[in-house]
């Protein structure tokens, strides 16, 4: 390779299919709307080898050639502090295993806050990569005063070309595309020199080692804390290098905290660069810096915050439910028709009942899924979203938590399933495992038919000064759930997930306007990603108890009974029927009988079908009004003639519900967020063991 660096200007473009780009940038400095924009729907969504980390890879296609993008999670320096630091920092060294490190690097710097994507850029620098820097938000600078001379920039870059884009129009767009062709046949870049003395030390540690390592990797070994990847880049370099590291951290940061002395030596570079590329005009007040002083402030703040958190339960909990609705009325009248044409029989069971109910199931979820999603990429995209974590911070944390959690806990109201996966904006893994075991016991959707028939018929519809009663149980059931969602995440934090409070420190970003591509492109995705992972499980659970539901047949039906009753009649003696009858022993401590535990089995999968399951096995059909079922209920008796749903019994079902993870879609959502089954396991065990004894103490004491 020639020893004469070429330019960008003057370089002949040699096409290559199989060059891989990371585009690398810190949070809110417009990266991923910049990578959408260049590779639109050619993107796929994977995870990286033993991490919930997903991994967002694109194409960029010209006229001859194919570009790979890797779309790398946020961070502001190359010292990670989070899973999803650490992830980058991983792939831009090639750490991760089955991948190779990229053959360039796009860094996104924003051009609204050169101070703190400048120290990234620099340290980008000394990988010696080809490298192209896209300046984004040119046109936010412009408006608030900022005048950048680019082409000083590049000279202060040491020539690495600087491209401004504005990336929700697309201008630049097409110069970029052109410099990031030819980034793979650039030699690699210059550092850039913010500490000499630093990469002096590295290249002389880097000699001695007894694998290829870059200098820049030896550098970050000099100042990082140990993680698994450099633990493990330690057993490899060989003893000599290894045992010099610490005498060269003595001579070059004294007594001087590694990061510390990083931090100073490369923002003193920083300031310095600024002072030449940077003009900034005299202050202006514009509509926007209004906005965002007046939401900045405490109270106007938290009021607008818990504004916009009722219009987002409010379309969650109810703009969802005319599409669901339509969902479901569109499984039925399609399992109709396909009964209609297959006739009777266990083949055509098997499609209605278990096929078309299993995926109708599924797809019920989607319009709270999308929903949820799409208020969530507006607010992350506006700027809204950091401040909505930093306002309830002090809050969150008197229970363990950092105010990040609380979209994911609001959300958890309507379903626990987007609420579980919106724990993604948490950067903490103890914060987020945390959030996710303690969001199913948010009161959700599908808790709300069991609750509505079981108050209903037992709860007095009479007024207690000037609320309801039944109006008060509902409200009660709600405080519970929130409670106990509380308690439990205090609790993980105090023992399973013991360990120091995370650090919360962001930069607020401008108020933006989202960019509607980057929104549809990320909906699309996270319908992708809950349809074919989450709905896998949840249709293989749903054919399963169709079968222990269906089979064996029964051949001693009375023809005189009506079909409801022989329906009812079938599943006692189903295998489900069956496990109501073994299990009964187990759940009369609670006041049930096998009716009620074949219900409370059946709706381990999904609670949804509880309120069927309970039509079938009382006689009364899955279509019939809530009224005659309430009517069978308080009707039903032991074989002494004593009423099996007292007022105690029915307090305890309701604990028990308001408690236990009765959700396939939950457990397969937590399995894909924690990439384990041991926390879907510990909290299913833990809930349903709360919801028992809950539903215990009320039955025996009451």
């Amino acid at each position: 390779m020639s020893e004469t660096r070429i330019s960008v200007a003057d370089i002949s473009v040699r096409r290559r299919t199989d060059a891989s780009i990371a585009v690398v940038g810190s949070p809110n400095s417009g990266k991923s709307t910049l990578f959408n924009r260049l590779t639109g729907l050619r993107q796929h969504i994977g995870n990286y080898p033993g991490v919930t980390v997903e991994r967002h890879v694109g194409t960029l296609k010209g006229d001859d050639y194919t570009l790979e993008l890797i779309d790398l999670p946020g961070t502001h320096a190359l010292s990670a502090h989070s899973i999803e630091e650490q992830i980058a920092v991983d792939v831009i060294f090639g750490r991760i295993e089955g991948t190779s490190a990229p053959d360039g690097i796009l860094a996104v710097l924003d051009a609204t806050n050169l101070y703190q994507g400048l120290y990234l850029v620099q340290q980008l620098t000394e990988l010696e990569t080809p490298l192209v820097v896209a300046l984004t938000m040119v046109d936010a600078a412009e408006a608030n005063g900022l005048r950048i001379d680019v082409d000083k920039l590049t000279q202060r870059l040491g020539g690495i070309p600087v491209c401004p884009v504005v990336a929700t129009t697309g201008a630049g767009i097409g110069k970029l595309k052109l410099m990031l062709a030819k980034l793979s046949n650039m030699e690699p870049t210059a550092p850039v020199l913010a500490w000499p003395e630093l990469m002096t030390a590295a290249r002389e540690l880097a000699g001695l080692s007894t694998v290829p390592l870059r200098t820049a990797e030896v550098a970050r070994l000099l100042i990082d804390a140990p993680t698994a990847s450099t633990h493990r880049l330690l057993d490899t370099v060989g003893k000599d290098a290894a045992g010099k590291l610490d005498d060269v951290r003595a001579k070059l940061f004294g007594a001087e905290p590694a990061l510390a002395c990083e931090a100073r030596m490369r923002f003193s570079w920083v300031r310095d660069v600024l002072a030449d590329v940077q003009q900034k005009a005299p202050p202006f007040y514009t509509w926007r810096t209004r906005l965002t002083e007046w939401v900045n402030r405490p109270i106007p703040g938290t009021i607008g915050l818990f504004l916009v958190m009722a219009i987002m339960f409010q379309a969650v909990f109810a703009w969802a439910t005319p599409m669901m609705e339509l969902i479901d009325r569109s499984a039925a009248v399609l399992g109709a028709l396909v009964a209609n044409q297959l006739g009777g029989g266990a083949f055509s069971s098997l499609v209605t009942d278990g096929i078309i109910a299993g995926v109708g199931s599924v797809i019920i979820f989607l319009p709270q899924i999308i929903i949820l999603f799409l208020f969530i990429i507006l607010l992350e995209d506006s700027g809204y979203l950091a401040r909505a974590a930093y306002l309830l911070d002090r809050t969150m944390r008197s229970v363990g938590l950092s105010g990040q959690s609380i979209i994911p806990m609001i959300s958890s109201f309507a379903c626990a399933v987007p609420g579980i996966m919106a724990t993604r904006v948490i950067p903490n893994r103890r914060d987020r495992i945390a959030t996710i075991i303690a969001a199913p016991f948010m009161t959700c959707s599908a808790r709300l038919p069991v609750y509505a028939l079981l108050i209903a018929a037992f709860i007095p519809a009479r007024d207690i000064a000037f609320l309801n009663l039944q109006g008060l149980v509902m409200f009660g059931l709600y405080m519970f759930g929130i409670v106990a969602g509380v308690l439990t995440a205090l609790l993980m934090r105090k023992t399973v997930l013991r360990g120091p409070k995370a650090s919360f420190a962001l930069m607020l970003p401008e108020f933006r306007r989202p960019n509607m591509q980057t929104v549809l492109i990320q909906l699309l995705g996270r319908a992708r990603v809950f349809l074919y992972r989450a709905g896998t499980v949840i249709f293989a659970v749903a054919v399963v108890v169709w079968a222990l539901a269906y089979y064996p047949r029964a051949t001693d039906i009375d023809p005189m009974l009506t079909k409801n009753e022989a329906a009812a009649a079938q599943l006692e003696q189903s295998w489900l029927g069956r496990a109501g009858h073994v299990v009964e022993p187990v759940f009369k401590p609670l006041g049930w009988d096998w009716r009620v535990s074949s219900a409370v089995i059946a709706g381990f999968p999904a609670r949804e079908v509880v309120i069927a399951v309970l039509g079938t096995v009382y006689a009364v059909g899955d279509e019939a009004d809530v009224a005659t079922l309430s009517q069978r209920l308080q009707s039903t008796t032991w074989p002494d003639g004593s009423p099996v749903f007292t007022l105690p019994m029915v307090f305890g079902l309701l604990i028990f519900y308001a408690c236990c993870l009765q959700c396939a879609a939950t457990l397969a959502v937590i399995r894909r967020e924690t990439n384990s089954w041991r926390w879907p396991i510990f909290a299913w065990t833990y809930m349903t063991s709360i919801g028992y004894v809950g539903a215990l103490l009320i039955y025996q004491l009451f």
